[in-house]
């Protein structure tokens, strides 16, 4: 009988991650960073303008007010992208344009709602556009508030200065950190790419869901739940149709899927039943031709998930985790050991699930078979868990309505009311 912790250290023992590459921005989402990442250039790399409006000198400005405003000579646009700027001299005014750069001489901005925008109408709303308007970028204008220096300006470097450092190593990179990349003019970036994980299930009893159920036959969900699970902990998931109960059919299956696969899952035929094809149909990878290979089949001190298999397969030694067929008994095998799996793929300096403590909120004790550690499904929320349905480990009903995982450890068979548990956090 192996321990939780002892099967789980087998596997991240084994587990190594995915060699690095270098990948187009967006074909780096999802990814995770192996080196750290310095800021070539400052942003914003130059002073500009945060609002559509008049880039002046502040003494220009100082005391303006409706009654008694600024009138000042409009020298030109400043527009984002410009390349050519102009200066501004005492007693002048640029119209400038959110983004475009403070132009040499000015000290400040004045929103273009401050001023008659050129009208000499009053105060105005916003900016014509120039093609309606070209004479709003010449004459004069009258300011009606005073402006502090460097005011509605971006600073250079105000967001990221030169030499920063803008993403550490071990990042994930999402749409944020994507933008960031561009902005600093990074077209590329070195990664570990996202894991490819195969699932499949095995059963002759297994229908695909919309088709019709004979007598004697289910749906398959365990395959569905495990791909969404194996997407949502970053990989790249493959969801293979359910296997019937043949060994060669299931061998040659694998064999086929193994050219896609960093990582195999199978669900099902692991116990001690004489249609459990997974263990026999993987007794062959252990032969002398293929060295280094095999798949151990073990019995874990766990409930749910007591028959567990874990070794590797084909001529690459794919890493191949086996999980019990029974739903509830896949999903937490799933995310106590595939999930860390391939997080370690993945290059990432955490791959646990958060774990917290709480205060268990039930009728009554809960039990547990002694010698075993119990996870149980939980509804966990303002420092308290609820046990949700019951410890059979076919409830996919009630495993749906949990968003955590309640830890009984081996040593106790009775929790009361009220106890700190030990609680594994799933969203």
């Amino acid at each position: 009988m192996w321990s939780v912790q002892d099967h789980l250290d087998d596997v991240l023992a084994t587990v190594r991650p995915l060699d690095p590459i270098e990948l187009n921005l967006l074909d780096a989402q999802g990814c995770v960073l192996v080196d750290d990442i310095t800021v070539p250039l400052s942003l914003p790399p130059f002073d500009n303008s945060s609002m559509d409006g008049y880039a002046v000198r502040v003494t220009d400005v100082a005391g303006a007010s409706e009654e008694f405003p600024a009138v000042l000579e409009v020298v030109g646009d400043v527009a984002a992208g410009q390349t050519d700027p102009i200066a501004v001299g005492p007693g002048q005014a640029a119209r400038i344009m959110t983004g475009a750069p403070l132009p040499p001489g000015a000290e400040a901005v004045v929103p273009v709602e401050w001023t008659d925008g050129g009208s000499g109408a009053g105060p105005v709303a916003g900016m014509r556009a120039r093609s309606l308007a070209p004479e709003g970028a010449e004459g004069h204008v009258q300011v009606y508030r005073p402006a502090e220096e460097r005011a509605h300006v971006r600073a250079k470097g105000s967001d990221v200065r030169s030499g920063d450092r803008a993403l550490a190593a071990g990042t994930v990179l999402g749409p944020p950190q994507i933008g960031l990349l561009a902005a600093i003019g990074r077209g590329t970036v070195r990664v570990r790419p996202r894991p490819r994980v195969v699932v499949l299930s095995t059963g002759s009893e297994l229908v695909q869901p919309d088709e019709q159920l004979a007598p004697g036959q289910i749906y398959d969900s365990n395959s569905f739940a495990l791909t969404a699970a194996a997407r949502d902990a970053g990989a790249i998931a493959y969801r293979v149709g359910a296997v019937a109960d043949d060994a060669e059919t299931l061998r040659a299956t694998i064999e086929d899927q193994l050219v896609r696969a960093d990582l195999m899952v199978t669900t099902g035929g692991v116990s001690v039943g004489a249609y459990d094809v997974v263990k026999e149909a993987l007794a062959h990878v252990g032969d002398e031709d293929e060295p280094g290979g095999g798949v151990d089949f073990r019995k874990l001190a766990m409930q749910p998930g007591k028959p567990q298999g874990f070794g590797s397969v084909g001529p690459d030694h794919t890493p191949l985790l086996a999980l019990p067929g029974n739903p509830v008994s896949s999903y937490v095998s799933f995310e106590l050991f595939v999930r860390p799996a391939i997080r370690t793929l993945m290059g990432l300096p955490d791959v646990h699930r958060p774990t917290v403590t709480a205060s268990l909120a039930a009728d009554k004790a809960l039990t547990s078979p002694k010698g075993r550690r119990q996870f149980l499904r939980g509804s966990h929320a303002g420092g308290s868990v609820t046990p949700v349905g019951g410890s059979g480990s076919h409830l996919v009903a009630a495993l749906a309505q949990a968003n955590a995982l309640i830890v009984v450890p081996e040593d106790t068979e009775s929790v009361e009311p009220g106890t700190e548990v030990e609680v594994v956090l799933l969203g």
